[in-house]
């Protein structure tokens, strides 16, 4: 029954998706794709945007449908989270020798997945807005995801699978996402470093294979993306060459410090706790069976060593682009934001394990942990209702210009006004940092050129 409030929260997250209307680089993916389709949008990323080429793909993928493929994007992608997630952690339990009932897993799956798209203090950013999604939101999921066919091993098949699995895997992500790439790169390390005290010998080699499979295919794939015209091209136009001078390791050391205040301090994370708790207790093993320190306490330590040295990497590459504002463009936090709920639950599992271990009894702990699930969901509806009223005024507005500048340029007209319709911190044409976005538009409503309105032109 607790796994509804998670699973109606994300309906709701998934039925406010129909407002959804373009806006920041979303105007000039859409022309592009419109008029070239796939391969137009792949040239543009590869040879001009960033190298990034599996993430052109998935933006052909949504922007070929024009506005419905943003407006559908979200209950998509949310399910699909929803779904990865829920096959990971029930893979996952088996091995960290837990037996919990058959709901548990997708109970903490819908928690993990609510407060991985609607807890970041920018949902929009994280959950509706595809061209950040698909960027740092979706990687790390299909990253986890990549981790299923190592679990269910056990025959010399499923282990041949897994390994070109991993290293598929690995091609793939290394040309969607650096942020993301850089995460797994640091927890298979970190994996291969304590393997000879976490896991058996019989699986041991094993295991370090398929992470130097992995390992070996991001930096494969990195190689082409850092060697492409895109990303040659995004480094001069951002100065990233000068990303290890100290002045620039230093401000990304306070960046990074920023984000992970902003992440210990934001309560409704202790809902990953929580459910991990639950998940403890509703254990059904015999209690003080293993000791939770030795079998689960290495793996905490190395995730977080893990998480630590990664996100501070991703702040690094990415302090060139986003300067100062790299502490609060909260969509880079998701590429490790993912591991930290993870790591969450793990915390929980740990408390809840220490607590069967002095033989308390679990009345009080469960109803607690539930009634934490409970409030933070109420939390993140509240949010999302604040969030869903932004996005019905936005749509109205969007809508109503829109078929004024398709009914003008249909006319005839080649310079028309454009107002600025901002939301949740996304780029406007006219904006006091970028103007680009202007000719995009321009390019969408076959326009040469628009201007900034001084009021509403279509009413």
């Amino acid at each position: 029954m607790l796994s509804l409030l998670p699973v109606l929260l994300l309906a709701a997250a998934a039925w406010a998706g129909r407002r959804v209307r373009p806006s920041g680089d979303d105007w000039c993916f859409l022309p592009v794709v419109r008029e070239g389709g796939l391969s137009a949008i792949v040239d543009t990323f590869y040879s001009m945007d960033n190298g990034r080429v599996v993430n052109a793909v998935l933006v052909w993928s949504y922007a070929r449908f024009g506005v419905a493929g943003h407006q559908w994007f979200g209950p998509v992608s949310g399910v699909l989270v929803l779904c990865l997630l829920w096959a990971f952690i029930a893979t996952v339990l088996p091995r960290a020798q837990l037996s919990a009932p058959r709901g548990v897993p997708f109970l903490v799956a819908s928690m993990v997945t609510v407060l991985f798209l609607l807890g970041s203090p920018n949902t929009y950013k994280t959950f509706y807005w595809p061209a950040a999604s698909v960027s740092h939101t979706v990687p790390p999921v299909l990253a986890c995801a990549a981790a299923i066919p190592l679990l269910r091993a056990a025959s010399r098949r499923g282990r041949t699978f897994a390994l070109l699995t991993v290293f598929l895997a690995g091609l793939l992500l290394g040309m969607l996402s650096e942020e993301t790439s850089v995460v797994a790169v640091a927890v298979l390390g970190a994996l291969l470093l304590i393997s000879g005290r976490v896991l058996p010998p019989a699986r041991r080699r094993f295991v370090r294979c398929w992470c130097a499979a992995g390992i070996a295919a991001v930096l494969i794939s990195g190689l082409i993306l850092f060697t492409s015209p895109g990303a040659r091209h995004r480094r001069e136009k951002h100065g990233a060459a000068s990303m290890l001078d100290p002045e620039s390791l230093l401000a990304s050391l306070r960046g990074f410090t920023d984000i992970a205040v902003a992440c210990v301090t934001t309560w409704q994370y202790l809902g990953a706790v929580a459910v991990g708790i639950l998940l403890a207790l509703l254990d059904r093993r015999p209690r003080g069976r293993t000791a939770p320190a030795k079998e689960l306490a290495p793996w905490a330590g190395a995730g977080i060593c893990a998480l630590l040295v990664s996100g501070y990497v991703c702040t690094v590459i990415t302090y060139p682009a986003f300067g100062q504002s790299v502490a609060t463009s909260t969509r880079l936090w998701n590429d490790y934001l993912l591991l930290y709920l993870l790591l969450l639950v793990l915390v929980g599992v740990l408390l809840g394990r220490g607590w069967l271990r002095h033989g308390r009894r679990i009345a009080l702990p469960l109803a607690t942990g539930a009634a934490m699930c409970g409030l933070v969901c109420l939390s993140l509806a509240m949010s999302l209702g604040s969030l869903d009223t932004d996005m019905e005024a936005r749509a109205q507005q969007w809508d109503a210009q829109d078929n004024w500048l398709r009914g003008r340029s249909a006319a005839g007209a080649q310079v028309l006004p454009y107002q600025r319709l901002p939301i949740s911190k996304m780029t406007e044409p006219f904006s006091r940092r970028m103007a680009w976005p202007a000719s995009c538009v321009a390019d969408y409503y076959g326009l040469t050129r628009v201007t900034q309105a001084a009021g509403r032109s279509w009413e």
